[in-house]
């Protein structure tokens, strides 16, 4: 098969790349930065330099691909003037457009725990709205939203806080059960779906390991030779003032609450319980810890 990556050379996409070109597809891979493109040649797969704010880049890349894999990069939360729901919109009508123009009939689209919400959700809000897009192309366009949960990585983010106060601290955590998520099973599932026959629409969620934030906290505590590193919930304001004081877009901080409130409360988890995936992912907690331990001690 002839596949369409995004995400260029990133934590899900630099795997799901080398599991296609390891299983003889054809794999082109999209980055923005023209540097990448001695890296996604090294894993085997060709680079298709552009921007995907650039419709016409888009479809003439999507041109001829049996399959693609789209999702939206992250983008500065720092940056005072993003409008990050505007952001998400406009890669989604790109993508459409793209997919309807090229003829494009199989795309697999990375959503995210928290999608099915209308409210509540903070900034998911973004990947809902791509998904409500995606889902008005015709029905001979087969599509497959990946739901990953909270990814492991976005654990790197606490490294600061437990060098300098010696704890974890969210308006979430505690006894709250996190599924977390690896990439490279987020990778593994997506590959999966692009091999596999479908029509119409579906939703498919993912995940590696489901346990609360205090035995999360516990293990990576254990990995960086603090064992009895503790996750305490903080209040919602106290955590919109901790983001905002460190220079975060307000707006988006206010986001990163709801959706972090949504998580305590069990919201945005509904569905996702409801779907549970039958198999969990390979990479597990005490897995991932050796990382996390390898990069504490490098910051």
């Amino acid at each position: 098969m002839k596949i369409i990556v995004t995400g260029s050379v990133g934590h899900i996409s630099q795997p799901l790349t080398t599991a296609l070109v390891q299983k003889g597809h054809a794999v082109t891979v999209i980055s923005s930065k023209p540097e990448k493109q001695k890296d996604i040649e090294a894993l085997g797969a060709t680079a298709a330099i552009g921007s995907l704010e650039d419709a016409d880049f888009l479809t003439n890349t999507f041109t001829g691909a049996d399959a693609v894999y789209v999702m939206v990069p992250p983008n500065n939360y720092f940056d005072p003037n993003l409008d990050l729901l505007a952001y998400y919109r406009g890669l989604g009508l790109n993508y459409a457009a793209a997919i309807e123009q090229s003829g494009v009939k199989r795309v697999v689209n990375l959503s995210t725990i928290g999608a099915h919400l209308e409210k509540g959700s903070g900034i998911l809000l973004g990947a809902h709205n791509v998904q409500n897009i995606l889902n008005e192309l015709p029905s001979d366009v087969a599509i497959t939203h990946m739901r990953p949960t909270s990814f492991y990585y976005n654990l790197y983010g606490y490294v600061a806080m437990i060098k300098s106060e010696g704890f974890i601290a969210a308006n979430y955590g505690a006894d709250d059960i996190v599924p977390w998520v690896s990439p490279i099973d987020i990778a593994a599932a997506i590959a999966e779906e692009l091999e596999t026959p479908f029509a119409g629409r579906k939703i498919r969620y993912v995940a590696s390991e489901e346990l609360s934030a205090s035995e999360t906290a516990r293990i990576l505590g254990e990995a960086i030779g603090k064992p009895d590193l503790k996750w305490i919930i903080i209040s919602d304001e106290q955590m919109l003032n901790g983001l905002t004081t460190a220079g975060m877009n307000p707006g988006i901080a206010a986001g990163l609450v709801e959706m972090y409130a949504g998580l305590h409360s069990g919201l945005l988890a509904e569905d996702y319980y409801r779907n549970r995936p039958a198999v969990m992912g390979k990479v597990k907690v005490t897995d991932f810890a050796k990382e996390f331990a390898a990069a504490f001690k490098q910051k």
